[in-house]
């Protein structure tokens, strides 16, 4: 049985992956030989050689998206998100899947492992060049990253996908049976929630990509789930455990739920709005207040639930609807839903406004509308999350290619990995996934963006890429 010592010095083997990537980071700014770099990696080695002390070899593995320590998966909290970030990048540009350290590590033989590491990966093959400069050491040896299996990846995938579906199928008949005045099974959107929670945790960005998958059909119900997504990923953003990310999911879920009280000759017009027909929707957040009172006994879910159904569309500085005697500062689960009601709403296809805006000059409005409609520091929470490029923007690269960003990048927000989907001729090709970080040996950026596109205008179908 493992010592209580011994137990801690394994708990605590997220601040050693974190002061790995303090020591490489810092260690592409300044030489080794800098007093900075040899601090770090001073306390590098004495952890390395603390953990050495229980097991003759301390193995850091990456697999996925995740590192293990001797088989023990490394669980981390938000303050070491851009850490954790960089090193799997890292290490996935080298194809390096293994670190071991046996015997005792000494600060001499890492400093020629740091050194080799910060060398500009070459394009072929770059775990056999680390592999063979790294050989003469004694006490550290590497090896090359595993696939994934590609099938592991398809059921993620396919698991993420199914999470969503059922999320909206079961919003589409939360509407029904209330309209049909049936009583509604709230433990069941709570497991729908919960499950979307855990993909978030785990999957983030195929998640996030499923909200970029537009049903212009069912707009009212992946609207109300997108916004759910949206708010629930924010919310990990912003450090909420995972009671308030499932409340958060909850009460976003149902924040339009006033909106089938209006009628649907109204809801559905495809024309513009005549000033009565503007007046009875903005009613919908009232009408939402009093359906959810009606759905249950009354306790601190449905309560929040019915204060972000009212304030939603209220706006940050108060200047939205309903309108209100006395001034008060918004909830902050209202100001969250706000934040991923307006991007979503702006970025999908409505019976009224058939061609949706493009992420980025979506966020280009909410950029002007921050600190008066959006809570300010929020929204640069937001920028971060989905990315200057968010997932499902049309782009060219600079090699004249286009591709559609597959997944945001928490520590470069400007540089998100693209999947290619049509060569420099415009001919479409099965999409390569290209990151964007990726440098060559003169240690130049391989590709950048050259300019955002409208998928509009090339007939682009997201969902046959993202799905």
């Amino acid at each position: 049985m493992a010592s209580k010592e011994e137990l801690e010095a394994f708990k605590n083997a997220k601040d050693l992956i974190n002061q790995l990537s303090v020591v490489l980071r810092t260690a592409q700014i300044h030489d080794a030989a800098n007093i900075a770099v040899s601090s770090a990696i001073e306390k590098l080695v004495s952890m390395v050689n603390n953990l050495i002390k229980f097991e003759n070899t301390v193995s850091l593995e990456l697999r996925g998206e995740f590192f293990y320590i001797n088989e023990y998966r490394i669980r981390y909290s938000l303050e070491y998100l851009l850490s954790f970030d960089f090193l799997v990048r890292e290490f996935k540009r080298r194809e390096l899947g293994l670190i071991a350290f046996k015997n005792r590590v000494t600060q001499e033989e890492l400093i020629v492992f740091v050194r080799t590491f910060i060398l500009p990966p070459s394009a072929e093959s770059p775990f056999d060049i680390y592999e063979m400069k790294l050989s003469d050491l004694k006490s550290i040896s590497v090896g090359k990253l595993k696939k994934i299996v590609e099938e592991e990846s398809h059921d993620v995938r396919k698991m993420v996908k199914k999470t969503y579906f059922n999320a909206v199928s079961y919003t589409r008949g939360v509407i029904n049976k209330i309209q049909s005045g049936e009583k509604v099974n709230i433990k069941k959107a709570k497991r729908v929630v919960e499950t979307m929670v855990d993909h978030i945790l785990e999957e983030e960005q195929l998640l996030l990509g499923m909200t970029a998958i537009k049903d212009y059909d069912d707009y009212t119900y992946h609207h109300s789930v997108n916004v759910s997504i949206l708010s629930i990923a924010l919310g990990q953003r912003l450090g909420l455990n995972r009671k308030l990310l499932t409340e958060l999911g909850m009460v976003a879920l149902f924040h339009d739920i006033g909106k089938m009280d209006i009628p649907y000759e109204v809801l559905n017009k495809p024309t513009n709005f005549t000033d009565a027909e503007w007046k009875l929707i903005r009613q919908h957040p009232t009408w939402g207040v009093r359906a959810l009172l009606k759905l249950k006994k009354l306790d601190v879910l449905t309560i929040k639930s019915a204060i972000v159904a009212f304030e939603h569309h209220m706006n940050f500085d108060l200047s939205g609807y309903p309108k209100i005697r006395t001034s008060f500062e918004l909830d902050f689960f209202s100001r969250i839903v706000s934040l991923s009601d307006q991007y979503d709403a702006m970025t999908s296809s409505r019976v009224y406004s058939r061609i949706p805006m493009s992420p980025d000059k979506a966020l280009s409005i909410m950029m002007e509308r921050s600190g008066t409609q959006l809570d300010p520091m929020l929204f640069k929470f937001f920028i971060n999350m989905v990315g200057v490029y968010p997932i499902g923007t049309l782009v060219m690269l600079s090699s004249k290619e286009l591709g559609l960003v597959y997944e945001s990048n928490q520590l470069f927000v400007s540089r998100p990995r693209v999947m290619v989907i049509t060569d420099r001729k415009g001919n479409k090709i099965s999409g390569k996934v290209v990151d964007l970080t990726e440098k060559n040996e003169q240690g130049d950026f391989k590709f950048s963006i050259i300019k955002t596109m409208d998928p509009n205008k090339y007939k682009i179908n997201l969902a046959e890429y993202m799905m």
